[in-house]
């Protein structure tokens, strides 16, 4: 499980408690320069090939069986870009009110003007990291501005054959996310699910989230 900006594994731990007990492993990551304790390279910011690279060692580690990957927000173009690299190994794709980027696609490109200029207005104090929007949980971390504005590079190794869910927050405001889950729907290569709690889906309903992923 891969979170969205400025946010940990930490996001994730209900909903985890949750799978665990149905049989579940689950593993929620936290990012690179997303520490509790701070970035490890102040000064060096990771980028999303960076965020990629460590997903897809943990997916590489792993001891077969079906293997899900799930990505929250910015997490959607960590797992699209970890399933590209190592699709072999995954079973299952789930976006969870995601980016969902297709080569040369950017956070930065799919999101809003919004959120551009939250990037922008966030990052202004360095210019590397962006600062946490208010109203998030006090555990998170500036993001960085390297891995929103890095396009992803995606050769079609995934597959067809790889499932993909996407889960929808609703039409909350300032969504950059509608169009695209409307267009997912009327995909046959997609299921779509939605859990209308607005975009922090796992802390806002975490028990409905589980039982979706459950019910995959």
């Amino acid at each position: 499980m891969v979170p969205g900006g400025w946010q940990g594994g930490w996001a994730f731990d209900a909903v985890a408690a949750e799978l665990r007990r149905n049989g579940h492993q689950v593993e929620a990551v936290t990012l690179a320069g997303l520490e509790p304790d701070g970035p490890v390279e102040a000064d060096r910011p990771p980028n999303l090939d960076s965020h990629i690279d460590q997903v897809a060692g943990i997916v590489d580690s792993t001891d077969g069986g079906p293997l899900a990957l799930c990505g929250h927000s910015y997490g959607g173009m960590v797992i699209a870009g970890v399933a590209d690299r190592v699709g072999d190994r995954l079973d299952h794709l789930v976006f969870i009110d995601a980016y969902v980027p297709a080569d040369g696609d950017s956070c930065w490109s799919l999101t809003s003007d919004h959120f551009r200029e939250l990037f922008v207005a966030g990052s202004c104090a360095d210019g590397r990291w962006v600062a946490v929007p208010d109203g998030l949980d006090p555990r998170a971390r500036p993001h960085p501005l390297a891995s929103f504005v890095q396009s992803v590079r995606l050769g079609g190794a995934a597959g067809k054959a790889l499932r993909r869910t996407y889960i929808s927050g609703g039409g909350w405001p300032g969504s950059p996310f509608v169009t695209l889950t409307e267009r997912l729907r009327n995909d046959p290569g997609w299921r779509v699910h939605e859990i209308p709690v607005g975009h922090n889906i796992a802390r806002r309903d975490p028990s409905s989230l589980a039982g979706v992923l459950n019910g995959l």
